[in-house]
């Protein structure tokens, strides 16, 4: 991307930016009349100064704040229910890479077979279209009734989700690759074994990481629920503790957290994914 257009969409960005701020800080700001909100609540979620006004919401400003005391010292422990901002997010990022990582051991060497062999696809689909569509959070009540740990039902529920975008994306790189090139391998008396880590691999691999990117982002949406339902540890159980304790400025920090990882997890595989492209 040219230097110029860079600058372009940066400028953009920022422009972007400011009017969203503009415009959370004037929805933020209290109404002198009557008063809607009842000032006891307003006092608890942390906005004083809506007290006797018509929104407790905090604005950029008080929001900034909060976010600067986490950063300031976010690897803190006083306890079960007062951790930094960066031990919940260890929590959370070690469990979705662990649940990540067993799916990808299963999924990628699965998704080669069922690619490979036109019957042992026809014999799985049925049960990958019956299993996909169920939403992960429909197996924790069964994962915590067999496994009995929360942690390691929370990376069960993340194996669970991460595994059919992977799996799919697999079999279908593996079974796109170019007959010519299989038949050169056949022809050249190349190893089954040797094919598929020297043709079929390469050329199925972007389709593969691109599965696995998907796979990331519905691993990162999935945590944050499911932590909400195991609590403990885990950005997810530091929302759904914050809004026990009222705090909407350290829900909303944590909100922008979460999508600040996000977007680092689907940046690092995207890069990833690029390194494996190829072009013809």
């Amino acid at each position: 991307m040219p230097i110029a257009q860079r600058w372009r969409s940066a400028l953009l960005s920022l422009a972007i930016l400011a009017v969203l701020l503009a415009v959370w800080h004037a929805a933020s700001l209290p109404e002198q009349g009557e008063a809607t909100v009842d000032p006891a609540y307003a006092a608890l979620v942390g906005n004083a100064a809506a007290s006797g006004s018509k929104t407790p919401f905090p604005g950029p400003g008080e929001v900034g704040e909060q976010l600067w005391r986490h950063l300031r010292d976010p690897f803190y422990d006083n306890g079960p229910n007062d951790k930094g901002l960066g031990v919940q997010l260890a929590y959370s990022i070690g469990r979705v890479l662990l649940g990540f990582a067993a799916a990808a051991v299963v999924a990628i060497p699965l998704g080669f077979l069922i690619g490979m062999s036109r019957t042992v696809h026809q014999a799985c689909d049925p049960f990958i279209q019956v299993l996909k569509p169920i939403s992960p959070l429909a197996w924790m009540p069964l994962a915590l009734y067999t496994i009995k740990d929360a942690n390691t039902s929370a990376i069960f529920v993340i194996f669970i989700c991460s595994l059919w975008p992977m799996l799919i994306n697999t079999a279908f790189g593996v079974g796109s690759v170019r007959g010519d090139w299989l038949n050169v391998a056949r022809t050249l008396e190349v190893s089954r074994l040797r094919t598929a880590l020297m043709v079929v691999l390469p050329a199925a691999a972007p389709t593969i990481m691109t599965g696995m990117r998907i796979s990331v982002g519905i691993a990162w949406l999935v945590i944050v629920a499911a932590e909400m339902l195991i609590g403990g540890t885990g950005i997810g159980y530091f929302v759904w503790n914050e809004w026990n304790n009222l705090s909407i400025a350290n829900i909303i920090c944590a909100i922008l957290v979460i999508g600040i990882v996000g977007m680092v997890l689907d940046t690092l595989l995207a890069r990833a994914a690029r390194l494996v492209s190829y072009r013809e």
